[in-house]
């Protein structure tokens, strides 16, 4: 059945807005020093998942794949907040700015979307709970790969998110080498920091 002309209209409006996520830059660089976007973040995202499907058994690969495109979709609006100046509102706001971006689809679809991303941000599944460890898996492996000013913080990345990656067997093997390299790196940035 295709959509009413009005529906046409609507998802056409989210879709153009959704396209300032392209936009949205975040306190990682590519290994060519250029700041990475938050589309660009959740493909990398995307394809982890698709790549570890045999590896993740009973999980729902279409939700999950859902929920990582979804999950920042919401900072297309307000930006990226780094991590470490992450206030306590981050979630509500970003949940406000998500459903500002849904309102013009239909309301079947923008509740569909806007019910899974909640359901990411509380962890209520296991899709869900693979969802976020992914999603830190990705921040610490980008901030080793990634071309980062000198001033970078390395150390932080040693605690970032780890319960949420060691929440599954995979993701946590997956992460422990992402793990020694960051370290090598903190110490490397603390002894040149030192000798200047």
């Amino acid at each position: 059945m295709a959509p009413a002309e009005t529906d046409i209209a609507a998802y056409l409006a989210f879709f153009r807005s959704a396209e300032a996520l392209k936009d949205t830059l975040r306190n990682s660089w590519t290994a060519t020093g250029r700041r990475e976007s938050t589309a660009e973040h959740s493909w990398r995202l995307a394809l982890m998942a698709i790549a570890l499907e045999e590896a993740l058994p009973g999980i729902d690969h279409a939700r999950l794949l859902r929920m990582l495109v979804l999950h920042d979709l919401g900072e297309a609006l307000h930006g990226d907040v780094p991590a470490p100046l992450q206030g306590p509102d981050k979630t509500a706001e970003e949940r406000a700015d998500l459903q500002s971006l849904l309102a013009p689809l239909p309301e079947a679809a923008a509740n569909r979307l806007l019910a899974l991303w909640d359901e990411y941000n509380s962890l209520a599944t296991p899709e869900a709970r693979i969802a976020k460890g992914l999603d830190r898996l990705e921040t610490v492996l980008q901030h080793v790969q990634g071309a980062n000013p000198p001033d970078f913080d390395y150390a932080f990345n040693l605690g970032y998110g780890r319960r949420h990656s060691a929440a599954h067997p995979l993701i946590e093997a997956l992460r422990a080498p992402v793990d020694e390299e960051t370290a090598q790196l903190a110490a490397r940035s603390t002894a040149e920091r030192d000798e200047t």
